[in-house]
């Protein structure tokens, strides 16, 4: 590689930190059938002013007015929710930033209606994206789950054994499945698989009422063709929360009521980690207090961009939940996020870079009389650690890689031994 495509290489991969606050949108939905005889207590008054209308004795207690950098009034399509709420969050992911769109509200307010749209919306806009930019390479992998009462589940597989937490590099979740996807079509139909997995169940709000948070993640690598080993990774996250509901309202007993339990526990303790970094990051902030925002944590204040969109009713039975979904996006957009561009080098790439530059160091130590012959040399056995690091590594990793296909190979064999076995035995 000349200098010139080193130049434009390192230049491709210029890292920038960028501060921002979370992204917080509201949308009113309209009235709904059950809701048919209540009056409607909010109002969109301007793109960005959510009013509250009704004429109550405690309405001096509460502010009137709310202000966000988008609300949607009843008439607002998904499509305008996307475009102007979440579209630029969700896109930054093909630039090799780490994104999360959020559905924040009570249950039946429209969330997952909402999400559903703005994933569709952001999986066309991202492979019309890679469609456009044929001078790089893209891969795509899925994963998917839910949290049912406090329960980690693979939405890709039918085994419904609960998965474990490990906090390494972050956390992650054991044994989950990641689809590599061949293309939007086979992404469309996970998405499917997913929507027939996901826990629902029937409360007086909602016949359909998610009993469940679901994550669904994205991850894209990227490389341009002309720079091999170099690239970047992320992540992208549609969260379609459960809904907070009361027990009075949605009729709950059994099943439902602990299902209720877990979600406004779960819901409780996302509501601290947002009141407290929407102050700052001093003091303890009790992520580890649910799996919600454990596996959340980057999200929140971390090495991601957030869109949140919060939904609400604006019935008048409902003027209590809604309030406290205001509250939530009152505290959320206060919220400061560093998001980053995340390149990554494969570790053969990084092997040849740092022999290239052995070679360099070893060159210029043959100049007469070096001025920092010195330096020189300790960046020398600096850069032959590393590289005597990297390829013990690789060792390693091709050593283990034998291990294992030499057991699935004794495996494999056993099996076939016993099916022989079995053939026998029946023979006789």
């Amino acid at each position: 590689m000349g200098a010139g495509e080193e130049d434009a290489a390192a230049a491709w991969e210029k890292v920038e930190a960028k501060e921002e606050r979370i992204m917080v949108s509201v949308r009113v939905r309209p009235l709904n059938g059950r809701e048919s005889g209540d009056s409607s207590d909010w109002e969109c008054i301007s793109p960005t002013t959510v009013m509250f209308r009704s004429i109550v004795p405690d309405r001096a207690m509460f502010p009137t007015a709310y202000t966000y950098d988008r609300v949607f009034g009843p008439n607002c399509s998904t499509r305008q929710v996307y475009e102007e709420g979440a579209k630029e969050v969700a896109l930054s992911v093909v630039s090799g930033i780490n994104s999360s769109i959020f559905a924040y509200g009570q249950t039946s307010s429209g969330k997952t209606y909402t999400m559903t749209g703005i994933t569709e919306y952001s999986v066309m806009d991202i492979y019309g994206y890679i469609e456009k930019h044929p001078e790089r390479e893209f891969m795509l992998k899925f994963s998917a789950i839910e949290i049912y009462n406090e329960a980690v589940r693979d939405l890709l597989s039918h085994d419904t054994t609960p998965l474990r937490l490990l906090d390494e590099k972050g956390t992650t979740v054991e044994k989950l499945t990641e689809e590599t996807l061949r293309d939007k079509d086979h992404l469309r139909d996970l998405l499917g698989m997913c929507e027939a997995q996901r826990e629902i169940g029937e409360t007086a709000l909602n016949e359909a009422s998610s009993r469940s948070h679901q994550i669904l993640r994205l991850t894209i690598k990227s490389s341009v063709k002309q720079y091999l080993g170099r690239g970047k990774s992320s992540t992208l996250n549609f969260v379609d929360l459960a809904g907070s509901e009361r027990a009075s309202q949605t009729a709950s007993a059994g099943m439902r009521l602990k299902e209720g339990s877990h979600i406004n526990r779960s819901l409780l303790t996302l509501g601290k980690v947002v009141r407290q970094l929407s102050k700052g990051r001093n003091g303890h902030i009790p992520y580890r207090d649910s799996k919600l925002t454990r596996i959340l944590q980057s999200s929140l204040g971390g090495n991601a961009r957030t869109a949140i969109v919060c939904t609400m009713s604006p019935a008048h039975t409902h003027i209590e939940q809604s309030r406290n979904t205001l509250l939530f996006a009152t505290c959320a957009k206060e919220v400061v996020t560093n998001a980053q561009v995340n390149v990554v080098m494969s570790d053969k790439a990084l092997l040849k870079h740092l022999q290239r530059e052995l070679a360099r160091l070893e060159n210029e130590l043959k100049l007469p009389e070096s001025a920092s012959c010195t330096s020189h040399a300790e960046a020398l056995r600096e850069k032959d650690a590393q590289i005597k690091k990297l390829e013990k590594q690789l060792r390693e990793l091709i050593e283990e890689k034998d291990t294992v296909q030499s057991q699935l190979n004794c495996l494999l064999k056993s099996d076939a031994d016993d099916h022989a076995n079995d053939r026998a035995a029946k023979r006789w």
